[in-house]
């Protein structure tokens, strides 16, 4: 999207904004039931999801690393041209350094956002984890525990990846310090 090739940066903008812009279940639907039909595509169910769920958070994040990278001053990219820095250079010792701590915030909230989305898979026909506490109850009768057993699970992932994202934040806030 940051191209200057308006050919290349017009479709990925529009295509990045629609997938925004309409719900990750129609996206899953979607690949799973039009896809087949239509373009004779046919994925397994969990392959259908991870490209679903993938493709959804891509955009999102595309559109982080993108605000995080025009976040760096502009004289910055201008001293690595004045420098003759290398683009590689440029991008891993000067631009990646000071844009990614300002992206880690975004990318932590999606990391837990996509974890408590993956209950979706479960209308393509994917066993998660809410659909096999579903099962469970289904057999054993015994809602209380089979729920609160996947709210553990759940708490489990989401707190230490939450716990993990602090983390990041402090330790490049402190190194830009």
């Amino acid at each position: 999207r940051r191209s200057t090739i308006k050919l290349i940066s017009w479709p990925v903008a529009a295509v990045i904004e629609f997938i925004r812009s309409t719900p990750l279940l129609v996206q899953l639907f979607f690949l799973f039931y039009v896809m087949p039909q239509h373009f004779n595509v046919t994925l397994s169910p969990f392959a259908t999801g991870a490209l679903g769920l993938g493709i959804h958070y891509a955009c999102y994040t595309s559109e982080s690393y993108r605000a995080g990278i025009e976040s760096v001053d502009r004289g910055q990219w201008e001293a690595a041209t004045a420098m003759n820095l290398a683009t590689t250079t440029t991008w891993t010792r000067i631009i990646l350094p000071q844009a990614i701590p300002t992206v880690i915030p975004a990318l932590g909230n999606y990391l837990v956002a996509m974890f408590k989305d993956a209950p979706l898979l479960s209308t393509i026909t994917v066993i998660e984890l809410l659909a096999a506490a579903d099962r469970v109850q289904a057999i054993t009768f015994r809602s209380t525990e089979a729920y609160t057993m996947a709210g553990v699970l759940f708490l489990a992932v989401s707190i230490p990846s939450a716990a993990l994202v602090r983390y990041l934040e402090r330790r490049f806030r402190y190194e830009r310090a």
